[in-house]
Parts: C-alpha cells; structure tokens; sequence
C-alpha cells in the first residue's frame, strides 16, 4: 500500500462535508460549505478487543475493517481518538502501518483527539505532559491540523457503574488555586509551543468541573496561555448534559466563539423544571437537541472560525 509523505504543516481541507451555516464564497483559504472537513470521532469503537489484547497492538486489517465502517457511512475524515487508538503509544513503525491503512482506506486525519490525560492529574500530570508531547507528534506525523486535548480526568469507580456517567459526579479541579491554575496554564503554554513547531495548533476542550468548564473560565484560561496555536474546543454538549443548573449555549458561544479552533459537535436534550428545580437530559442526533449547531456555526464562522470539526 503506499504511505502519503508525512506531513509537517496543516492537511488540505478537503471532503464532502458541509458545515451548517457555511455558505460558498468565503475568504480564500477558508473552507466553503462543500469541502468544509467534518470527521467521524472513533471513540465509540473500544480500545481494547473481545479477547483482552489492545488496538494498539492490533493488527493493519484490523484498523483497517474499523475504519471501513467510517467510510461506509459516507465520511472521508476520521478523528482516530486515542480512547480507539492512542496513536502516542505507536513505535515509528507502526505509525507508518497505520499511515498507510488510512491511504488505503481512503480517510484523511484533520484533527486528532486525546481524552482523560490532565496535566495536573494528581500523580499523574508529568506523564499526561509527556504522552501529550509525543501525540502532538503522531498527530503531525498523519497529517493532522489540530490536536485536541483538556483538564478532564478518569473516570471513578461511581460514573464507570452509571448508565451515564455524568450523572455522578466526577473529579474537579482545585477551585481558587493559583498554584495549579497557574501549572496547568504553563503546560499547556508548552504543549502549545510544541503544536506549533510541529505545524498544528492545540485545541483544549471545554468540560465539566475543570478550569475549562465553563465560558468565562475557559476564555480566562486560553488569554491567561497567550500562545497562537492555542484554543478553545466549545464542546458545549459536555455541558448541556450535566443534570445541574448551566448557562444556556447561546451566551457561552457568544463568549468562546472569538477563541475557537475545533469543534466536538454532539447534542442532548435538556428540559428543566423551574418549580422542583429537576433536570433531564439524553444524548440524541444533532439536530433534535437543544443546541442548534446552524446557529452555533454561524456565530462561529462570524468570528473567523475556519477549524476542522468531528
């Protein structure tokens, strides 16, 4: 199978996804509504197989027939996830494996996500950093523009038991703590660093209970970073879901939008019982939730998003 050459700078937006809300047209070099790329997220397909080994150690084919269903359903981007496949933990060799499965297969890789790997986990934050170090260069390595990454940690014991695990509650970062705040901005400043060198930028995920787990917080956060090649992943639906008073996401786009570079686009419902103060949520399709993505995109692409999204 041929291996495409390994790419330093941004990959060619290209495709047959159209963003919502994305008309023909645009500046030159941004995305238009007809080669704006979208990627299928492989974080629903397990990281590890029914007889107990890891993806990691899986075979070509074995990527190949998972990346197939991708195809089959009429994408031409993936977002490997490394809760699939931590493409990190490939040695040079097996990244040319995997490089070559994707020609073959005929996906292209805009944007690479990395879940649960804080750099301020407690015991954990210097090895999160440094496996962020070497995805930044595997992401690069197969032609991605963006690599994806947050403050989220492992799940505990109670959301591993729940149906759905935000509806316990999860770890949270150390609220009026300086110290760690100012730890993780100086990571992630030189994760940053290392994005850009390597040709991508680092997008950081909103979510939950981290320093990112809320509008201002998380714009407060990336000005406090101050690098280019660092923003905002707005994926609201983190926190739509939460079965807690939140902000509604019309006014968190308003505050992220001007810091966006990748979106995580899923939805949920949300229905709130002012009297009780009770709320329900469900994860459903993109367009029966409450987050209207054609008016979310086109808040964004006012403030000059141009990103990949999965």
């Amino acid at each position: 199978m041929p291996v495409p050459p390994v790419g330093r700078a941004p990959v060619p937006l290209v495709g047959r996804r159209c963003a919502p809300g994305v008309t023909e047209g645009q500046t030159a070099g941004v995305p238009t509504a007809a080669d704006w790329p979208i990627a299928a997220a492989m974080l629903q397909f397990p990281a590890a197989l029914p007889d107990g080994s890891a993806t990691v150690d899986q075979d070509a084919e074995g990527w190949a027939a998972s990346l197939r269903q991708v195809t089959r359903a009429g994408f031409d981007h993936v977002d490997p996830y490394d809760a699939w496949l931590p493409l990190a933990d490939l040695s040079p060799e097996r990244l040319e494996e995997f490089r070559a499965v994707l020609a073959d297969v005929g996906l292209s890789v805009p944007a690479v996500s990395i879940a649960r790997r804080s750099v301020i986990e407690p015991g954990r934050g210097e090895a999160n950093l440094e496996y962020t170090h070497r995805a930044i260069d595997a992401a690069a390595a197969v032609g991605a523009s963006v690599i994806n990454t947050g403050l989220f940690q492992p799940l505990n014991a109670a959301q591993r038991r729940a149906l759905w695990f935000w509806t316990e509650q999860g770890p949270v970062d150390p609220p009026d703590d300086p110290e760690t705040w100012d730890l993780a901005v100086s990571r992630i400043r030189e994760l940053g660093e290392h994005a850009a060198t390597d040709g991508l930028v680092l997008s950081l995920e909103m979510y939950e209970d981290t320093y990112l787990g809320t509008a201002d917080s998380a714009v407060r956060f990336v000005t406090d970073v101050g690098h280019r090649a660092v923003g905002l992943n707005p994926d609201l639906g983190n926190l739509q879901r939460l079965l807690r008073p939140v902000e509604r996401w019309e006014s968190m786009v308003e505050k992220v939008a001007p810091h966006m570079n990748f979106l995580h686009a899923k939805n949920y419902t949300r229905s709130e019982d002012a009297s009780t103060g009770a709320v329900v949520t469900a994860p459903v399709y993109l367009e029966a939730g409450v987050i209207s993505y054609r008016s979310f995109l086109a808040t964004a692409v006012d403030h000059g998003f141009d990103g990949p999204i999965t």
